[in-house]
Order: C-alpha cells, then structure tokens, then sequence
C-alpha cells in the first residue's frame, strides 16, 4: 500500500478551490479519471477496498476516494478512507463533515472540521440538454421553481433546471447526515441565485425533517463550471 500513490487512470490531485467564495478551514481536493486506463490491481496498491462493477464505477469510487483520502489528511494529519455505510454514504471519522462527488471524469472530496461546518455537500454534475431539462423540469422543480422560470428562453431555463438539480443534491449531501432522513426535490427550493457561470445560491426547506430542520429554514450555496462540468456546495455553518 502507498497512501501517496496515484495511478494512472487519475491525474494528480488538486487542491484547487474554484468555488466563488472560499470556505476557511475546509479542504477540497479534485482529480480526473479516465476509466479507459483502468487496471482493478490499482486498489490493493493504493490501499483502499475495492467495490464491484464496471470500470467506470470503479475507476470513479477510487478517484473520490483518492480525494477523500488527501482531504482527510490534510485537514486531520490522518490519511484514512471513508468507508461505505449502510445507507451507502461515505463514513466520516468522528469530528468531521464531508461529501464526496464525481461525474463524467471529474471527481472530488471536501471535508472539514464540524468545529466550522456542521455540514458541507458536494455535487458535480454535466449540465442537461435542453431537451433533457426540459423533459425532467417537473420532477426536479416545484410549481414555484417552475414559475419563476417560465418567461426564460430554453437554454436560461436548461441551465437553471441544470443548477437547481446539482444544488438540491448538494443540500441532500450536507443535510442528510444531520437528520438522517431522506427527502426529495419536492421537498425544498431554489429561491434565489446569482446569474453567470458562477455564484451565490440560496435554498428553503419545504418540509420538516426534524425539530431542528423545519420547513422554512434557508441555507446557502454556490456554484460554478470547471470545463463542461457544473459545481455547487451548500455550506452549514456550526
């Protein structure tokens, strides 16, 4: 095992924040992956436990664990791998908030001390087609979300369906750990984002998941695109 060991299916990773607003004390790690390099040897040498599945599933768990791993390490001295709960959520050590996400060849991790955040949520997505958006609008959009966004063009309202779906995972993310109760997108909304590639979001929840999180309570997000890929975090402040 070498806990420092890249291969070559992952490119080096990076500590690079592209995020609009910097959070201190949190580390956020990125790699990209290419499944086509992939060789399953690579777990035993990189010393996290394999998963089953096809090479793309594979080659992207590794590369978010890799990510993981460093962030860990980074923030704790400690070079540990999340592993997979029951729920099949990554397994943060105690003290320690984080979220894990890849898509089509980009993967990352951040974590953080619960000290600052309680919760952090992550979520990379390849913003929809239009047509694609414009099929899924209903399940992923509230009649209110819906509303707002019925004057725009169909690109305006591709990209804003793109962005409310990746942020309402991301508040999936930070929350769930937190009330340990799953909810939908039904269940909350997008009520305010800035314009552009980038930005700052804001969600509301709809419904209570406990007595701590009830409906109304609003958190705060942000966004922007790395290459073709759509980032957003939702952070919760301790």
């Amino acid at each position: 095992m070498n806990e420092r060991y890249i291969p070559n299916c992952c490119t080096a990773l990076s500590d690079h924040w592209p995020l609009p607003l910097h959070l201190p004390n949190t580390r956020l790690i990125s790699t990209q992956f290419d499944p086509g390099l992939f060789d399953p040897t690579v777990f035993d040498r990189c010393g996290i436990a394999p998963v089953r599945g096809v090479a793309k599933r594979q080659t992207e768990y590794l590369a978010g664990r890799l990510c993981a791993r460093e962030a860990l390490y980074q923030v704790t001295g400690v070079a540990s791998v999340p592993e997979v709960g029951e729920d099949r959520a990554p397994v943060w050590p105690t003290g320690i908030s984080g979220s894990i996400s890849h898509g089509r060849g980009l993967a990352a991790a951040i974590v953080a001390d619960v000290s600052h955040w309680r919760g952090v949520g992550l979520d990379i997505e390849c913003p929809l087609s239009t047509e694609r958006a414009t099929r899924l609008a209903k399940e992923i959009l509230t009649p209110a979300e819906l509303q707002r966004i019925a004057d725009e063009s169909a690109q305006q309202q591709a990209w804003r369906i793109s962005l409310t779906f990746s942020l309402k995972e991301s508040l999936f993310k930070a929350l769930y750990p937190l009330v340990l109760k799953r909810f939908y997108f039904e269940d909350a909304e997008l009520i305010s984002c800035d314009g552009g590639d980038q930005g700052k979001a804001r969600l509301r929840l709809l419904v209570d998941l406990n007595q701590h999180w009830r409906a109304g309570h609003e958190v705060e997000g942000q966004f922007c695109r790395v290459g073709n890929h759509q980032l957003s975090l939702v952070h919760i402040p301790t």
